[in-house]
């Protein structure tokens, strides 16, 4: 019941942004429709001019174009407002993407930005007062102003965020909430499979690609060594098809965690506290270390051991024996999801299809382990035969 009273309280929420999109593509529309029928005549009479030129060799100097208003109008305001319609979606989906940047950040950020604003306006003002005794345009000087307040105010925005630990609305700051961001691991990108897993859906949020993790696999492409050197590239064609496929972003946040000379790791985790976002990696070692500070780990190990087949004792496998066991008799055969069978009385059978019956089944750290034995056929006892020694002759 609560959920159904959500749902209808959301409804003039959604009914009111509707609105405003409608509101804002109609006037962009208008506004397009207006602007290109406006200088449709003069475009037509251009239009004329070059035309005559072209056809004749002596166009008349003054050249004479009559069509009825609406004939010339009307198509340059239909193409007014498709483009106007278009201009205003645009407009509308920057303010939103703006907007859901400004709901994720901290106050603390938010402050920083204002004062950050306010300080590079102050700084503005003395030369403000200089620019007015210039002798220049006033589209130029306009413009020369728009350059200093922006100018001034990103160096002042940027000098606050480089000293936001030592700022005092950013002290006793409790935990940061969770961003939905994932960070993309060296490991992860160069095993490849992060590409199938962000494609079927199992991933949502903004994958982010820190700088360093980029200039590491870009270090390890660029090795001596012909095996890392393989898997390097391959990392970078993995990140190339995820770049064109999806919306990812590289260096953005790489401030917030300045190299301090603790390697890739312990920046990678600095980094996923300072935004609240989550890890993704196949390092059991990093997950661990991002574990221990409260670093929420997606591991895709832990993913792939949980999507394997769940087999049960005295159930019944089709598979096909490929090699030759440990023990003497065994044969060894693989599920579809890569689980070892080790099968019983199994090597009579290799390069064969047969049907197993589950066994024992046992849970190691890296995965399940599975004993069988072939269906129908006794267990045969393989003895090792003790070495005979030669008889000694009189």
């Amino acid at each position: 019941m609560s959920e159904r009273k959500l749902r209808l309280q959301d409804i003039p929420n959604v009914g009111a942004k509707s609105a405003i999109h409608f509101v804002v593509i109609v006037v962009a529309a208008a506004i397009g429709a207006g602007i290109l029928g406006s200088v449709a005549p003069t475009v037509l009479l251009w239009l004329f001019q070059v035309i005559s030129h072209m056809l004749s060799a002596n166009p008349p100097e003054t050249a004479t174009f009559k069509v009825s208003p609406a004939v010339s109008v009307a198509p340059f305001a239909l193409l007014g407002i498709i483009l106007g319609s278009y201009l205003g979606m645009r407009i509308i989906r920057a303010f939103e993407k703006v907007g859901l940047r400004w709901d994720r950040m901290e106050a603390g950020d938010k402050v920083t930005l204002f004062v950050g604003v306010f300080a590079g306006l102050i700084g503005s003002v003395p030369l403000l007062i200089m620019f007015q005794y210039l002798d220049m345009p006033p589209f130029y000087r306009g413009i020369l102003v728009a350059a200093v307040i922006l100018g001034l105010g990103a160096v002042s925005v940027y000098a606050l965020q480089s000293m936001a630990e030592i700022l005092p609305w950013n002290k006793n700051r409790g935990p940061r909430k969770r961003s939905g961001i994932k960070l993309v691991d060296t490991n992860v990108i160069i095993d490849g499979r992060i590409y199938d897993v962000v494609r079927t859906g199992f991933i949502d949020g903004q994958l982010y690609v820190p700088g360093f993790v980029l200039d590491e696999l870009q270090y390890i492409a660029d090795s001596h060594d012909s095996l890392r050197r393989q898997r390097g590239r391959r990392g970078l064609e993995v990140l190339r098809h995820m770049q064109s496929d999806f919306e990812l972003e590289v260096r953005t946040h790489d401030r917030l965690a300045p190299d301090q000379g603790d390697g890739v790791d312990a920046r990678l985790v600095r980094l996923a506290k300072a935004i609240g976002a989550d890890i993704v990696t196949n390092d059991f070692n990093l997950r661990r270390v991002a574990e221990l500070q409260d670093v929420r780990v997606l591991s895709l190990n832990d993913l792939a051991l949980a999507l394997r087949s769940n087999v049960l004792p005295q159930e019944t496998l089709e598979l096909t024996i490929i090699r030759e066991g440990n023990q003497i008799g065994q044969g060894i055969g693989y599920l579809e999801d890569g689980t070892m069978v080790v099968v019983e009385n199994g090597k009579p059978h290799i390069g064969e299809l047969v049907e197993v019956v589950v066994t024992q089944v046992h849970q190691t750290e890296r995965g399940k382990m599975i004993f069988g034995e072939v269906d129908g056929e006794e267990e045969v006892r393989y003895e090792r035969r003790k070495p005979t020694r030669p008889r000694s002759t009189p």
